[in-house]
């Protein structure tokens, strides 16, 4: 009797890391396409804007459901960039996506389609006001990874907006 009950608390233990490395998988692909996406599809224009004091500073990406966030580094060119999975040492500014696990594809996928000009991160502000992203810390680093990700004006989206 006493073995029966260790054996269902082994099991709920496993049920719980098993789901822990689900949503950690989820994260980790999320970052390799991302990482493939800029270094396929990423606009060099927008890495140009870079300052040279914003060079270097790490912005953290949160995603609640899945416990866990994305680091991204601000760089001036774009074969430099790499988003790695983890929270940074010092993030300047926080961009927190709140959505269900499986909306959260969908959020980003909409952020990846946008134009990176004015109109696009006007398309932006109804997510802000409607709380599915939340930006803590520096609005003009959040801005520019924003940028960073906007792929609309690639060849590919060519009438497809």
């Amino acid at each position: 009797m006493v073995e029966s009950t260790h054996k269902k608390e082994t099991v709920a233990e496993l049920a719980i890391r098993a789901r822990g490395l689900l949503k950690e998988t989820k994260l980790l692909q999320l970052t390799k396409s991302a990482n493939i996406l800029i270094d396929l599809y990423g606009i060099k224009k927008a890495f140009k804007r870079i300052k040279p004091k914003r060079i270097g500073q790490q912005i953290e990406m949160t995603f609640p459901p899945l416990d866990n966030s994305i680091t991204f580094t601000l760089v001036s060119k774009k074969e430099d960039f790499h988003c790695v999975f983890g929270k940074p040492e010092d993030p300047v500014s926080i961009i927190t996506i709140n959505a269900e696990a499986d909306k959260i594809l969908k959020v980003v996928s909409e952020i990846l389609v946008l134009k990176d000009n004015i109109f696009g991160l006007m398309r932006l502000i109804p997510k802000i006001i409607t709380r599915k992203i939340k930006i803590k810390g520096s609005l003009i680093a959040a801005i520019l990874l924003c940028r960073f990700l906007m792929m609309g004006k690639h060849e590919i989206y060519k009438g497809q907006l």
